[in-house]
């Protein structure tokens, strides 16, 4: 029920992180994986830690990234729209750059990227799109209102898109993590005063790692999702409680 092989696989922003977790995974159960990211050393040095993978290099704050990128790997059957940007700026200082390319990565980026390979996937009957969101969703920070707005979006994107191309065979669902320590977080965590803050929160009592996002996904991915679709699933160890 969770065998991919045979399978071929798109993880935008899986050079690091909770995408690199997901994508060394599918690989692992048979899949055949385009690692994605906007920094070409970094993306080709993660495809070559990854078995079974080809380095995809195309920036998703550019309005041709979905063309680029679908140039390069062709149709794939699992789709995964990992990759996406913050700014951690008080609300009432946010600029138009910040606003535009969090709109542009974390949400316009993934309808065009569904758009892409939405044809080939509904002709084959079979689809795999999974988003991934963020426990801002229920409990915003205060310093990424943008950021969390755009999670809030794609959200609601998943929904209205899942109920279209369900009857092709498609299913399309968001994972929410919480707290992950991944290179993104390393430098606010570090912080021993501000990490205590944020543990604090969390009822488990610590942050997550990135592999504890895998499972979930490869749930969705495989046979045994077949019948989830148009959900989140919260990863967050209670955060969002």
């Amino acid at each position: 029920m969770f065998k991919l092989s045979g399978k071929t696989a798109l993880v935008t922003g899986s050079s690091q992180g909770i995408g690199f977790a997901l994508a060394k995974t599918l690989t692992e159960y048979g899949a055949k994986v385009f690692v994605h990211g906007s920094n070409k050393e970094k993306c080709e040095n993660a495809a070559k830690e990854i078995n079974n993978s080809v380095a995809v290099v195309s920036d998703l704050g550019n309005n041709t990234a979905a063309e680029e990128i679908y140039r390069l790997t062709g149709d794939v059957d699992i789709l995964i729209l990992n990759a996406s940007v913050q700014f951690r700026t008080p609300w009432n200082e946010i600029g138009d750059e910040e606003f535009d390319k969090q709109i542009q990565v974390n949400l316009k980026s993934s309808l065009k990227l569904m758009q892409k390979y939405f044809p080939k996937m509904k002709e084959n009957k079979f689809g795999r799109i999974i988003t991934i969101g963020s426990v801002q969703q229920y409990k915003p920070h205060k310093d990424m209102a943008i950021y969390a707005a755009s999670k809030c979006s794609q959200m609601s994107l998943v929904k209205n898109i899942a109920k279209q191309v369900a009857p092709f065979g498609i299913t399309v669902n968001n994972i929410s993590p919480g707290v992950i320590a991944t290179p993104r977080n390393e430098k606010a965590l570090s912080d021993i005063n501000y990490s205590r803050l944020v543990i604090a929160g969390i009822p488990m009592g610590y942050a997550g790692k990135a592999e504890d996002i895998s499972g979930a996904a490869l749930l969705l991915c495989g046979d045994a999702g077949r019948y989830i679709t148009g959900t989140d699933i919260i990863i967050d160890g209670g955060m969002s409680l």
